[in-house]
């Protein structure tokens, strides 16, 4: 819910300002000199409407101007002095919410009706009628009015800029910040564990061609040279996945599942609700996460089947995977790398991850994703 510096709810706001306007509406009509008796129900009743349509005025701001303008317009036909101040509030709303091209012709509008409502209804002399009118709007009022909803649209669309303008510049910062990291790994590490992966292997060939038996520490060194190449090679893939590849998204989760089918593995892909348009990066995460989770499936968790659960809820994005592995409550792996920049990247968007084993025998990944946050 939008809240303001003091920590009240907009829709609150909005509903004081409302009664406000209402009260100071019927206290200035019942109390001011009229050119006949005070007003009755149907005058009083044109005052609140008018007073309390504001309540609306962020949802429905051309509605409220219309609403506005014509218990304005009613209350001066039923022979009284228009009180205007309620459709001055909806001209600032109108305009604060970019409607100035309609704000200003129905302005001018309510300009010639309520002189032409003057001369209809009004018994004296033209001149007093035109004097009336121009008592129920004044032209500097309505002014100032648009005036103020326009600085203060451009004060938070400057705002809102500023604002873009700095996530780009640390979206920009951290971008350049991991295609070094990935320079540095690339030019020392990668070439350090490129050797020890290479004389390990061919330490265990020459065993092997001698007839040697080979020993199990050899093995591991192989084994664990060879691992950390592909764990050094997704990682580099990773830190440079924004720039160097096209963008992935929702679209391309179904093209994950049949990657894993058909690498053997009994993958399905189940997608709920109705589908919205999401923010770029959350469906970069979203496949990230089916990404990152089918490949510890297909690693380490020897598990025959596995399943794809995405649900497009509202404001929200949900994302299942479940396999039927051999993780267990009581064996819960340790988190690596790819569980960590998962996390991290839901965290960044201000969603939330689980990922566990679960009760009957498998691990499950959770997250679910913030649409309206992130865009």
């Amino acid at each position: 819910m939008d809240k303001g510096r003091f920590g009240v709810p907009a829709r609150a706001r909005d509903w004081v300002i409302a009664l406000g306007v209402a009260a100071l509406l019927l206290g200035t009509g019942l109390s001011g000199d009229h050119p006949g008796s005070d007003p009755d129900v149907l005058g009083c009743a044109l005052l609140a409407v008018g007073g309390l349509a504001l309540a609306a005025r962020r949802r429905a701001p051309l509605t409220v101007l219309v609403v506005t303008g014509l218990c304005a317009v009613g209350y001066q036909a039923a022979g009284y002095d228009a009180l205007a101040v309620s459709y001055l509030v909806a001209v600032y709303g109108a305009v604060r919410a970019g409607h100035r091209a309609f704000t200003a012709t129905a302005s001018v509008t309510m300009l010639i009706v309520l002189l032409l409502t003057a001369l209809a209804f009004h018994d004296g002399p033209a001149g007093e009628a035109l004097a009336q009118a121009r008592h129920v709007l004044e032209v500097a009022w309505l002014i100032a009015a648009f005036a103020a909803g326009e600085a203060l649209r451009q004060a938070e669309q400057r705002a809102d800029d500023a604002e873009r303008t700095r996530e780009e510049t640390a979206r920009r910062r951290a971008d350049e910040e991991r295609l070094h990291i990935a320079r540095e790994l690339h030019d020392s590490l990668t070439h350090q564990i490129s050797i020890i992966k290479v004389q390990s292997e061919v330490a265990v060939h020459v065993a092997r061609r001698r007839g040697e038996q080979v020993s199990d520490p050899l093995l591991a060194i192989q084994e664990a040279g060879r691992e950390a190449t592909r764990e050094l090679r997704a990682t580099l893939e990773a830190l440079r996945d924004d720039d160097t590849a096209p963008p992935r998204g929702l679209d391309h989760i179904p093209e994950l599942v049949e990657q894993a089918s058909r690498a053997g593995l009994e993958a399905t892909l189940t997608i709920e609700g109705q589908r919205s348009d999401v923010p770029a990066a959350v469906g970069r995460t979203a496949y990230r996460i089916v990404q990152e989770a089918l490949t510890n499936v297909g690693r380490h968790a020897g598990a025959a089947t596995a399943s794809v659960r995405i649900v497009h809820r509202p404001g929200s994005l949900a994302i299942q995977v479940d396999d039927d592995g051999r993780a267990t409550t009581e064996t819960v792996p340790k988190p690596g790398l790819g569980l960590l920049g998962m996390r991290e990247r839901v965290t960044a968007l201000g969603g939330r991850l689980r990922a566990q084993p679960t009760a009957e025998g498998g691990f499950t990944v959770q997250a679910e994703l913030p649409v309206e946050r992130a865009s």
